[in-house]
Parts: structure tokens; C-alpha cells; sequence
């Protein structure tokens, strides 16, 4: 993988949506280390909040900061299972305007190197709403610091080639 000492590094803003009926502060551990890794990188972190499983909540939530135009990026953690709570893919269904069906793909790759066929019990995914790019990932985290790692600290930094999600930014609303 290869960084460009060429071009210049981008920062852009990110939310991160926790998502769980059991979480709070004191114990949103991979909620914590995205805030973490997003601010080490140097991007900025725009919002970060716990919500519960509850579809409209979460629909709210994502399409008030897809409406947003400092939100570039949305981060979200937990609902990805399989349990009649886990709802964060059917809201993304609701929501999105484009599926990014590789993200899931290679997540459910790398997970699989550590974790074996249990990765077959994830629906992380991602898409394309407004605009803005959202990745949904599990709530563990082992599954946030894999995904954050092995993908997203490349895609989301505007040097890395041979392509990014970044240089793609300003065409994502283009009709």
C-alpha cells in the first residue's frame, strides 16, 4: 500500500454513530478508539453519540448529518449482527443512493484471517447517501480497529494511490 509523499494530506470530518440498546460512554470501547484513530490520522471528528437500536432514530440521525455539508464521512458501530435488534444495514437500505458492495467484501476478508467463518455472522456494509459516505461496522472492537487499520485509514487519506474515497468527495453529488 502505497502513501504518496507527493501530494498533500487532506483532512476531512467524520461522525461516529455507536449504535446499541447497552452502550454508554464509560463503555463505548469502539466508539472510543474511532474517535481515537480518526483525531491521530488528523481528520476531524464532528460528532460522536450513542444511539439505541431503534430504526427511526438511527435513520434520523444519519440523514441529519448526511445533510450536513461538514460531514464527510459517517462512522457507524454495532447493529451489524444478526439478532431481531441489529437494524443498521435495513436503515442503510432506507437511506442510501449507492451501495459500496467491495468495503463489506474486504472487511469480511481480513476479519476472516483473525476470526475464521464467524466473519460470516457480520453484514458490515457501506454506501453512499447524500453525498456523504457511511460505513457501517460491527460493534467490537476488534471489528473497528481491523476495518480502521486494514481499510479505512488508506481509503480516507487523500494520499494514497493508486485511488481514494477522498479524491472522490467532490463528484459524489454530480447527477
Amino acid at each position: 500500500m502505497t502513501i504518496s509523499s507527493q501530494k498533500i494530506f487532506e483532512a476531512i470530518n467524520i461522525s461516529v454513530l455507536t449504535i446499541s440498546d447497552t452502550r454508554k460512554e464509560a463503555t463505548d470501547k469502539s466508539g472510543a478508539i474511532l474517535a481515537k484513530k480518526i483525531k491521530e490520522k488528523g481528520h476531524g471528528l464532528t460528532h460522536k453519540e450513542i444511539v439505541k437500536d431503534d430504526k427511526q432514530a438511527i435513520k434520523k440521525i444519519l440523514l441529519d448529518w448526511c445533510s450536513n455539508q461538514e460531514v464527510d464521512v459517517i462512522i457507524t458501530t454495532g447493529g451489524t449482527g444478526l439478532t431481531g435488534r441489529d437494524l443498521t444495514p435495513e436503515v442503510l437500505d432506507e437511506i442510501k443512493e449507492k451501495d459500496i458492495p467491495g468495503f463489506g467484501e474486504l472487511f469480511r476478508l481480513i476479519s476472516y484471517k483473525k476470526i475464521g467463518t464467524s466473519t460470516i455472522q457480520s453484514r458490515a456494509m457501506a454506501v453512499l447517501c447524500k453525498g456523504t459516505y457511511i460505513f457501517a461496522l460491527p460493534g467490537s472492537s476488534g471489528a473497528v480497529t481491523d476495518a480502521w487499520d486494514d481499510i479505512l485509514k488508506y481509503q480516507l487519506d487523500s494520499r494514497f494511490e493508486p485511488c481514494n474515497f477522498i479524491s472522490l468527495i467532490p463528484r459524489l453529488k454530480e447527477k
